[in-house]
């Protein structure tokens, strides 16, 4: 890449394009946008069930702690696979497990066996096949791009997925009324089945070594020990842990959208916009990414970025009309993907590729089990004493726990990005 090249794309506004010019990469990409708004029909239509089936919000949190268990074996044991096998044939197996589970979900809801307790076991056996496919996708990136394209990759790859939790969303709140629940687990299902293509036709990625072998909990523990000696890497983590599961209010949602903003009970577009106002506000960063290449203190721009998200759902919880809430919660999008495209990135450039599966199976692990903490712990806060002092609480303790863990962890606020050359 040529000196005024560089010039234009570190100067550049925008998200930066460039790593799409890498075949590989592209389909990779391409298979993110096909199955992006398909899995977010799911992820509305699964709360929305169990609480149609139950009326509590209590349950809606419970579906957090039944996929944590999944999520937080698979997601580890997936990632140490992932640096133990051909990569791409993990993938296609990730792929091809949820588009299964996500058919029976669809068979359920159609014949309407109204048991709360199937749709939940499906919902551990999706979150198991999503924790061995999320590490493998995440680990991948890394091979196919240049390391100086890792955060316009990163951003690339986060903006599409949350493109997807913009539209899914709106779209599930647009269809329940006319179609009706089933039909958003079945475009999941047809979606997944048509990104199994672009998975197939990306190149092997065996282990750098050479050595294809099975995976075991001393490859698990080996990853473990790795992250101990990475501070960075290691704090990187317990500041994600603290904005998902102390700010997250995402089980409020389907109470919220019929009890606060009027929803009619078979749901409607307030718990489409709910759903996807914080998606709304990470692609709008993600679409105008291009200036965060230029930040080097990223350990700092994290801290900001999620104190923000804290401040952001408190303005959420105190909202007494739903625009005024999705403006809120598209404010703390906006700063979560900030946190994440950075996060991302030193975990991308500081992980050696021998670990790399591993490092993304404890993000998996941190992304997506820290929400379903949150789920349970806001869920059943909200039953006690009500969504707003259940989201607003989370967004202060947010603030107040990362304000501890910078005090606890300092080298990671002055953790800097080595320079672009």
């Amino acid at each position: 890449m040529s000196v005024e090249a560089g010039t234009r794309r570190r100067r550049s506004v925008v998200i930066d394009r460039e790593p799409l010019r890498v075949p590989a990469f592209r389909r990779l990409w391409v298979g993110t946008a096909v199955t992006g708004i398909g899995s977010q029909l799911t992820t509305v239509a699964v709360p929305k069930q169990v609480f149609d089936l139950t009326g509590s919000s209590g349950y809606v949190g419970l579906s957090g702690a039944v996929a944590l268990v999944p999520l937080l074996i698979f997601g580890l044991w997936g990632g140490a696979i992932a640096d133990t096998v051909d990569r791409r044939k993990l993938l296609l197996f990730g792929n091809a497990g949820i588009a299964t589970v996500s058919a029976l979900l669809w068979l359920q809801a159609w014949l309407d066996v109204g048991s709360v307790w199937l749709v939940l076991a499906l919902l551990a056996f999706n979150q198991a096949f999503f924790a061995i496919n999320m590490p493998t996708r995440s680990a991948i990136v890394a091979r196919l791009v240049a390391p100086e394209l890792l955060p316009a990759a990163t951003a690339l790859s986060g903006t599409m997925s949350m493109f997807g939790t913009v539209f899914g969303p709106m779209a599930a709140g647009a269809l329940l009324p006319v179609l009706g629940l089933p039909a958003l687990y079945l475009v999941d299902t047809i979606a997944l089945l048509l990104a199994l293509y672009t998975v197939w036709r990306l190149p092997a990625m065996p282990p750098l070594s050479g050595q294809v072998r099975a995976a075991g909990l001393r490859d698990v523990l080996d990853g473990f020990r790795y992250m101990a000696t990475q501070k960075v890497l290691l704090a990187s983590f317990v500041v994600d842990i603290i904005a998902m599961v102390a700010g997250m209010p995402r089980a409020l949602f389907p109470e919220m959208a019929e009890r606060t903003f009027g929803d009619p009970h078979g749901g409607g577009l307030a718990l489409g916009w709910l759903f996807a106002a914080i998606p709304i506000g990470s692609v709008l960063i993600g679409l105008f990414s291009g200036w965060l290449g230029r930040i080097r203190r990223q350990g700092a721009a994290v801290v900001v970025a999620i104190c923000v998200w804290g401040l952001a759902v408190v303005g959420f919880g105190l909202a007494g009309s739903l625009w005024l809430a999705v403006v809120f919660l598209v404010l703390g999008g906006a700063a979560d993907m900030v946190s994440a495209i950075y996060r991302q990135s030193i975990l991308q450039a500081a992980a050696t590729d021998e670990m790399r599966g591993r490092m993304q199976g404890a993000f998996t692990v941190v992304v997506a089990g820290g929400p379903r903490i949150a789920d349970v712990t806001h869920g059943w806060t909200a039953a006690a004493v009500g969504t707003t002092a259940a989201a607003t609480g989370g967004g202060l303790l947010t603030i107040v726990l990362i304000m501890v863990a910078v005090a606890l962890l300092p080298a990671f606020w002055r953790y800097r990005a080595a320079a672009v050359k």
